[in-house]
């Protein structure tokens, strides 16, 4: 069951007297699935996504009585729109140079208000419940505002892909779970190689349930890089990830394909989702384009109901 936002809620709002004023965040996956502050929102079958994150937004304001700041991830037109959104309803987009100004104090400040754990654990009570789509939308969202305001290489953005992965994996969509576990073991081979053969051993089985003979060929390709060069550096401990290596291996050669020589992964090129893969490498989130200033389907006029604003 989705989750109406209840702004009322002392957990959902930022501290009445918090300066500067915090950041709001908002997410619109590929389906339309809207999501603001870790709540997915019932949109009643028939509102548009933007609608909705201006309607929970502007009661925010109201409740603070004050303007408040928002950023939207828009997975649909592939953008990040930031906007100021005022108690009497209306709004606005605003540039990048507008917006609050970033560092660390805002970012500890917004997390504080909106704690990450409290989202893991939302999306845990949906995954227990089996609402797998809601699980799934409310992590791709965190992992993308971790991504924004903390770098693909964050822990906790890499925690965040790594349980998006897992639960793409639980609805059966491996292609896309190949994907998110390659890239955290990617990085987490780049940054910290000690902690990498978990996250190389959940790839590999996200990797196992592919069919695509191309897909199973470049991936693994990749994998059995990432295995080699843990094996070299004397990181291979448990059996289970040398029966795991050996796996790949195997299933390369069975495959008919060859394996090429030793090598560091070529740098990320493609984006994320299902299809045949050009070249052997996962991506690491490209930045979105940021809206235009005006935009219309996040600006509104005071006064203005959404039927009048569209």
């Amino acid at each position: 069951m989705n989750h109406s936002l209840t702004p009322r809620e002392k957990g959902n709002l930022p501290a009445l007297g918090a300066p500067p004023l915090i950041r709001l965040d908002a997410y619109v996956a590929e389906d339309g699935s809207t999501v603001v502050n870790g709540h997915l929102l019932d949109m009643g079958g028939t509102r548009p996504p933007n609608e909705t994150i201006l309607d929970a937004v502007a009661m925010f304001a109201r409740t603070l009585g004050a303007p408040v700041a928002a950023t939207v991830i828009d997975r649909t037109a592939q953008q990040v729109a930031r906007l100021r959104v005022h108690p009497d309803g209306s709004s606005r987009t605003i540039g990048e140079e507008e917006d609050l100004p970033p560092g660390r104090e805002r970012t500890a400040a917004e997390e504080e208000a909106f704690p990450p754990l409290a989202r893991v654990e939302r999306i845990i009570q949906h995954a227990q419940r089996e609402e797998l789509h809601a699980a799934f939308v409310l992590a791709s969202a965190l992992r993308e505002h971790l991504t924004l305001r903390r770098g693909a290489e964050d822990e906790l953005s890499l925690e965040a892909r790594a349980i998006e992965a897992y639960l793409a994996y639980l609805r059966g969509d491996h292609m896309l779970s190949t994907v998110l576990a390659l890239t955290v073991a990617r990085i987490r081979c780049r940054t910290d190689l000690n902690r990498a053969a978990p996250d190389v051993a959940r790839a590999t089985a996200a990797w196992q349930r592919l069919w695509d003979e191309g897909q199973v060929a470049t991936r693994g390709q990749e994998l059995l890089h990432m295995w080699e060069r843990l094996s070299e550096a004397g990181l291979l401990q448990e059996p289970s990830h040398h029966a795991m290596a050996q796996a790949v291996r195997s299933r390369l050669a069975q495959g008919g394909r060859s394996v090429p020589p030793r090598a560091e992964p070529a740098a990320p090129a493609l984006t994320a989702g299902p299809g045949p893969a050009p070249t052997p490498v996962a991506p690491e989130d490209k930045p979105l384009k940021p809206t235009r200033r005006g935009l219309r389907r996040f600006t509104r006029r005071a006064g203005r109901t959404p039927e009048q604003s569209s």
